[in-house]
């Protein structure tokens, strides 16, 4: 399993605490061991929210992440007839990406995304998608 639909939570999580699962995730993407399946409001999404003053993380850092992930995503064209009701209609693209491409949907918070609601999205942790990566 090399692709996903990354919420933004892991990509956070992923710079504050570099050494735990969430940060293993972002240095895939960044090398492209992983690849992100997103549309263009994930990204934007990304984008504004890793520029936030209060994560106070380093641009040049953050650059990186982001044009590689923008130069080797699988780009997820999502139709009209997929609509779900979440907690947070906010967290729809991800489901949305996630059911279209038919890849995993990967977040810090399981319950923005309830199962009965995702209508068979697999929604993993960090730690499960690695440990369906392959890695310890």
């Amino acid at each position: 399993m090399n692709r996903a639909v990354f919420d933004t939570n892991v990509l956070v999580a992923g710079f504050l605490s570099p050494a735990g699962p969430p940060g293993r995730i972002v240095e895939w993407l960044r090398a492209g061991s992983v690849v992100a399946v997103l549309d263009d409001r994930i990204f934007a999404e990304y984008a504004e929210v890793l520029a936030r003053p209060a994560f106070c993380l380093p641009t040049s850092e953050v650059n990186i992440v982001l044009d590689a992930i923008r130069a080797r995503a699988t780009w997820a064209e999502v139709g009209a007839g997929y609509r779900i009701l979440l907690p947070d209609p906010d967290n729809l693209p991800f489901a949305e990406c996630a059911h279209e491409a038919e890849v995993p949907l990967v977040t810090g918070n399981l319950r923005r995304f309830p199962k009965p609601a995702c209508r068979g999205v697999r929604v993993l942790t960090s730690a499960q998608f690695l440990a369906l990566a392959g890695a310890k």
